[in-house]
């Protein structure tokens, strides 16, 4: 008989659980779905640490999810910890205590790893049709894969992630031409290698994973009525819609977005600098379509380990 297993994604803004099993048709039967809003990262990121706040937080999370578990006889047990964890200094001091108070052992991966994981959870959300770039923007680190239907071409973890910038960047509500243009020098340092590879595989699609994506889209929904269903787990939306979303973002103001019921409260602020991230890349790559896919890291860690 199967067995559910479960896998965590110890993000730098969101807890996730997931506890599922794969049908015959090898799609995903989830169990049991939960995120938590941590914000590991809040109070201490561009310090590479985690604020005493944010690390009792993330500890109370992993108890929660650890009685959750318990609840579905589930024995089999994967968590991955990212960007906050494995660039603070008392980030495995925090993976001890997890594993102290409730068993649960976490690897705490490195950025090529996170986008292998990446890879291969949009891969089974979304059809990839010709050269494509995923982006997955997390709060304290962006992974970019450069992949076509059948292989991926080269991917990179960036420490830009959405919280780091914020912290950084946003100074200004609504945000000015001043943080804007401060960003974008930080951003041409920090991606030069990656227009090199925008100009050299030449991606015609982007794909967006999850997290910040999964607002663009339901702010491009309700804005223009359009849902073109990829799958049940991904989605198209238009480069002119994302566009619109993401100006109408960058002249909110604080309040406006935590008025918004389709802007979780976790992003109303880091939504911001990830919607400056995507313009930035939108002009630079030539992309004519984007696409999302709502599975990312969780499932591909799901995948790798029932298959």
């Amino acid at each position: 008989m199967k067995k559910p297993i479960a896998v965590l994604d110890l993000g730098t803004n969101t807890f996730h659980l997931l506890i599922a099993e794969l049908n015959e048709d090898r799609s995903i039967n989830e169990i049991f779905v939960e995120k938590k809003h941590v914000k590991l990262g809040e109070g201490g990121i561009t310090e590479a640490r985690i604020a005493e706040v944010a690390f009792n937080r993330g500890l109370e999370a992993m108890q929660d999810f650890k009685r959750v578990i318990d609840q579905y006889d589930v024995t089999e047990v994967y968590g991955t910890g990212t960007a906050a964890l494995r660039t603070a200094a008392n980030g495995q001091n925090f993976v001890d205590q997890v594993k102290a108070l409730t068993g649960i052992g976490i690897d705490i991966i490195d950025g090529d790893k996170e986008a292998s994981l990446i890879y291969r959870g949009v891969s089974k959300a979304v059809e990839i049709r010709g050269n494509a770039v995923i982006m997955d923007i997390g709060g304290g680190s962006v992974e970019f894969i450069f992949c076509d239907e059948k292989n991926v071409q080269f991917k990179k973890s960036y420490p830009i992630g959405a919280a780091r910038l914020m912290a950084l960047f946003h100074k200004s509500d609504p945000i000015n031409a001043d943080d804007i243009s401060a960003l974008h020098t930080h951003l041409e340092e920090q991606l030069a290698d990656l227009k090199k590879n925008l100009f050299l595989y030449k991606p015609e699609t982007l794909i967006g994973s999850a997290g910040a994506f999964e607002t663009f889209a339901d702010l491009a929904i309700r804005k223009y009525g359009l849902r073109d269903r990829d799958s049940e787990s991904g989605y198209r939306i238009e480069r002119t819609q994302l566009q619109s979303v993401i100006n109408d973002i960058l002249l909110s103001t604080h309040d406006q977005r935590a008025a918004d019921d389709k802007i979780s409260p976790v992003r109303v602020d880091m939504i911001v600098t990830a919607a400056v991230l995507t313009s930035y890349i939108l002009s630079h790559a030539g992309v004519r379509n984007v696409m999302l896919s709502t599975y990312a890291l969780k499932e591909g860690l799901l995948y790798e380990k029932l298959d």
